[in-house]
């Protein structure tokens, strides 16, 4: 059983990461709230099942794609239970084929491993290499929750400000379709 610990709503005492203090720094100057947990190492769908029953939501999935080239890049938010098509996404956006993105680009574009991606990575694609993309589905939720860019951290929160005051700041316009 997946550790999780008791909820908090505030950031975390000591950062991990980059991209972890610049997602706390962001949500206090939003002043937008959160609950958070700290968590065992969870890296897929399943794992999340504990963290879903504490934060009483439904976490998000993250994909980071990309073209064969690896000249666009795209980071995917769908419904965590939702299978994944690339045929199905391509159409959406009316663009070639899409497959995951390599490991190391995560890390370098996205601040994250395989495991972590997060829609808060956006805040470090200050050149807009990457395209944020949000399943119809995930919208229509109240609470969105996601990695704050580890594996062992997860927040809730609500999903409006997520698109509608998180995103606008972050400078990504996010593109939603419906597969």
């Amino acid at each position: 059983m997946l550790y999780v610990s008791t909820i908090t709503t505030a950031a975390p005492e000591k950062f991990l990461s980059p991209l972890q203090a610049k997602v706390y720094q962001t949500l206090a100057q939003l002043h937008l709230p959160f609950e958070r947990v700290e968590t065992g190492e969870a890296i897929t769908m399943e794992d999340c099942g504990a963290i879903n029953a504490v934060l009483k939501m439904k976490m998000v999935k993250t994909l980071f794609l990309c073209n064969h080239q690896q000249s666009k890049f795209y980071l995917f938010i769908t419904r965590g239970d939702k299978p994944f098509r690339a045929r199905d996404f391509s159409k959406a956006l009316d663009i070639s084929r899409v497959s995951f993105a390599p490991a190391e680009l995560m890390q370098s574009m996205l601040g994250t491993k395989v495991g972590a991606a997060t829609i808060f990575s956006v805040l470090l694609d200050q050149s807009h290499k990457v395209q944020a993309v949000l399943d119809k589905d995930v919208t229509c939720e109240p609470w969105y929750g996601c990695s704050d860019g580890l594996t062992t951290s997860y927040l809730k929160l609500s999903t409006s400000a997520v698109v509608q005051e998180f995103l606008p700041f972050a400078g990504h316009q996010p593109c939603i379709i419906e597969v």
